[in-house]
C-alpha cells in the first residue's frame, strides 16, 4: 500500500510537470497517463486531424499541417495585423495602444494578452498597462503576479493560453518563429492564440513565412511596415476557393499575375512609416576605455567577458556600470536596467549581452560592441545581420534624452562587418520552429506502450513529416531539464516518499553570501533556479510545496 501511494504521489507530480504550459515554458515534459486511449482520440485537435486527412487513419507524425491542431483558432476568423519595421519605430508601441484601448471598450469582458520574448519585457509591458489603469497581471514560467479585477495579462510567449477567447493579442519579436530553440513557441502562439485581433511585431524579413503559414487559417492579415518614409498598410483576407488565380486588388482594378493557385489575396491597402531616431554608424572604433561615457552600453556574450569588462570600465575612476545578461535573475536584471535609465543614478553605463536586443526600453546613447562573434551553444561564430541590426538598434530610443543613436566596435577590423550588416536587409526567414502538441506526444506514447518522453520524442522525432516552412525545433536542451529533474532534483523523490518537500531538505536558508568570485557568481545564480522551481511548483501542488513564501524571500536574496 505504501508503494502504491508513493507511486500516485509520483505520478501527481508528474503530471503537475508535464501541464501543457510547462511544456512550452521550460520546453521539458513528462508523458503523464491519461485515462483511456479512446478520450485522446476523441480530443478535438485529433478528430480535426482524422477529418482533414478524410480518412478513419491518420498518422500522428505527421506535421504537414499544424494549423488544425488549434481548433478553437480555426473557429473563429481572426483579424491579424503583422506591426513589421526596424527596431525603434514605434510598432509594438502601436499594438499596446490597441491592446490599451480593448480593455475601454464597450465589450465588458474584453480579455487580452502580450506575448513577449522575455520575461523582462513582459514584466515591463505589466508596469506600462497598470500604470495605464489597465489592470494587468504578469505570468512567466517562473512569476505570477495576479492583479485584482485584470482581464489583461503579460506573459512569457511560452505561458500564453490557447484555450483562452481574447478580444486583443499582441506578439513581439515574431521573427523568433525562426530561432532553432524557442522558434515553435512562437508558431504555437501565431497558429493558436484564439483573439478576434491579433497584433504580431517583428522584422519584416519574417512576412512571406508568415504570410505562407496562415494561408490555411481564413485569418484576416493586415500588414504594416515602413518603406521609404511612408506607412504601408497591406490587408491581405485569405479564402479559400479553387482554380482561382493571384490577384491584387488595389482600387477597382484587378491585376493578375495568371498563376493559378488556391487562395486569393481579396483586398489591399497601402501606407508606410519609419524608424522614429536616427541611428548612425561611427567611423571610428571606441578606441581607449577613458572614452566611454555616460549613456554607453558595451556589448559582449558571455557573463565572464561582462564582469572583466564592468571592472575595466570601474577601474577609470569615472562611471559605474549596470550589468544585464540571460541568466542573471529576471528580479535583478529589472533592478540593473531600472538603475541605468533613472538619471539621479551613478550607474550611468551599461555592460550587456544580446539580452538587450528584445525590445527593453532602455536610455542608451551609444552601442559598444567588444566582439562580433558569440558561442551560439555549438561554436564560436559572427553575429548574423539580423542580430546585429537588433542590438545596434538600442541606441538612440524616441522619446529618451538620446535623439540620436551611435553604434561603433572595440576591434577596428569588425568596423567593415558592422557598417555592411546595418546596411542589408534581414535575410529572409524561411522556416518557422515547430513542435508537437502535448496532446499528440501522449496519444503517440500510449499507443507505443511507455509513459517516458525522452525515449518516445526521440521515435516520433526520427518519424515526424513535415511541410518545406517549418523545421523540428532543437530539443536538446528539453532533454537536459528531463534530466535535471527527473533524475537529479531532490523534489521529485521526497515528493514522492513522503507527498510533501520542505525547502530545508534542498537548501539551507540563511546561508546565502555575497559572490566574490566568478565560481561562487554561477553558484548562486544556479541556487536561485532552485528556488525559483521551488516556487513554481508551490503555485501548482501548494500543499506539498509548503514554503513558498520562504523560497520566495531567499530568491529575492539571490537577486540583491
Amino acid at each position: 500500500m505504501a508503494v502504491a501511494a508513493a507511486l500516485l504521489r509520483r505520478r501527481a507530480l508528474y503530471s503537475a510537470l508535464a501541464s501543457p504550459s510547462w511544456l512550452h515554458d521550460t520546453s521539458s515534459c513528462y508523458i503523464c497517463s491519461i485515462s483511456g486511449t479512446h478520450s485522446l482520440v476523441n480530443h478535438p485537435n485529433l478528430r480535426l486531424q482524422r477529418g482533414y486527412h478524410n480518412s478513419g487513419k491518420f498518422d500522428l507524425t505527421d506535421l504537414t499541417h499544424p494549423h488544425i491542431w488549434y481548433p478553437n483558432a480555426r473557429e473563429k476568423k481572426r483579424n491579424v495585423f503583422l506591426h513589421v519595421g526596424p527596431t525603434n519605430s514605434g510598432k509594438t508601441h502601436n499594438a499596446l495602444k490597441r491592446l490599451e484601448a480593448s480593455s475601454s471598450e464597450l465589450l465588458m469582458n474584453s480579455v487580452g494578452v502580450y506575448c513577449g520574448p522575455l520575461r523582462l519585457l513582459a514584466r515591463e509591458v505589466a508596469q506600462r498597462l497598470n500604470k495605464a489603469n489597465v489592470p494587468c497581471n504578469l505570468i512567466t514560467g517562473q512569476e505570477r503576479e495576479e492583479i485584482e479585477g485584470a482581464k489583461h495579462s503579460s506573459v512569457t510567449v511560452e505561458m500564453a493560453d490557447m484555450t483562452t477567447e481574447y478580444q486583443c493579442a499582441v506578439i513581439d519579436e515574431i521573427q523568433m518563429v525562426g530561432c532553432r530553440s524557442r522558434g515553435f513557441s512562437f508558431t504555437r502562439a501565431l497558429l493558436g492564440l484564439c483573439s478576434d485581433e491579433l497584433h504580431v511585431c517583428g522584422d519584416p524579413a519574417v512576412v512571406p513565412l508568415i504570410q505562407r503559414i496562415l494561408e490555411p487559417t481564413g485569418d484576416v492579415v493586415t500588414i504594416i511596415f515602413q518603406v521609404n518614409s511612408r506607412n504601408c498598410f497591406f490587408s491581405i483576407e485569405f479564402v479559400e476557393l479553387s482554380n482561382v488565380y493571384f490577384g491584387v486588388s488595389t482600387d477597382t482594378r484587378i491585376m493578375s499575375s495568371n498563376i493559378p493557385i488556391c487562395w486569393l489575396y481579396v483586398s489591399m491597402q497601402v501606407q508606410y512609416y519609419e524608424r522614429l531616431s536616427p541611428l548612425v554608424p561611427l567611423k571610428t572604433t571606441l578606441g581607449s576605455f577613458s572614452n566611454i561615457k555616460a549613456g554607453d552600453c558595451v556589448v559582449t556574450f558571455s557573463r565572464r567577458s561582462i564582469y572583466m569588462l564592468k571592472r575595466r570600465i570601474e577601474m577609470g575612476g569615472k562611471h559605474l556600470c549596470s550589468v544585464v545578461y540571460g541568466s542573471l535573475p529576471p528580479e535583478t536584471r529589472t533592478k540593473q536596467a531600472t538603475m541605468f535609465n533613472d538619471q539621479d543614478s551613478n550607474l550611468n553605463v551599461l555592460v550587456a549581452s544580446d539580452a538587450i536586443g528584445m525590445g527593453l526600453n532602455l536610455n542608451i546613447s551609444r552601442i559598444i560592441f567588444s566582439t562580433l562573434e558569440k558561442f551560439d551553444g555549438i561554436c564560436n561564430r559572427e553575429l548574423t545581420v539580423a542580430e546585429i541590426k537588433q542590438i545596434a538598434g538600442r541606441a538612440g530610443r524616441y522619446g529618451s534624452k538620446f535623439p540620436v543613436g551611435e553604434v561603433t566596435c572595440l576591434n577596428s577590423d569588425h568596423l567593415p562587418l558592422l557598417h555592411s550588416a546595418l546596411k542589408s536587409p534581414s535575410p529572409i526567414i524561411e522556416r518557422a520552429g515547430l513542435f508537437p502538441t502535448f496532446d499528440v506526444l501522449s496519444l503517440y506514447s500510449r499507443l507505443h506502450g511507455t509513459d517516458f518522453f525522452q525515449p518516445i520524442l526521440e521515435r516520433f522525432l526520427d518519424k515526424a513529416k513535415l511541410s518545406p516552412d517549418y523545421f523540428i525545433a532543437d530539443c536538446e536542451d528539453m532533454l537536459e531539464t528531463i534530466s535535471l529533474i527527473f533524475f537529479e532534483m531532490q523534489f521529485a523523490e521526497n515528493y514522492a516518499k513522503k507527498g510533501i518537500v520542505r525547502l530545508k531538505e534542498i537548501f539551507t536558508p540563511g546561508t546565502l553570501q555575497v559572490p566574490k568570485s566568478h565560481n561562487q557568481l554561477k553558484e548562486l545564480e544556479s541556487i536561485h533556479k532552485v528556488l525559483e522551481l521551488y516556487v513554481w511548483l508551490s503555485f501548482r501542488l501548494e500543499d506539498s510545496y509548503p514554503d513558498r513564501e520562504l523560497a520566495a524571500s531567499q530568491k529575492s536574496i539571490c537577486s540583491m
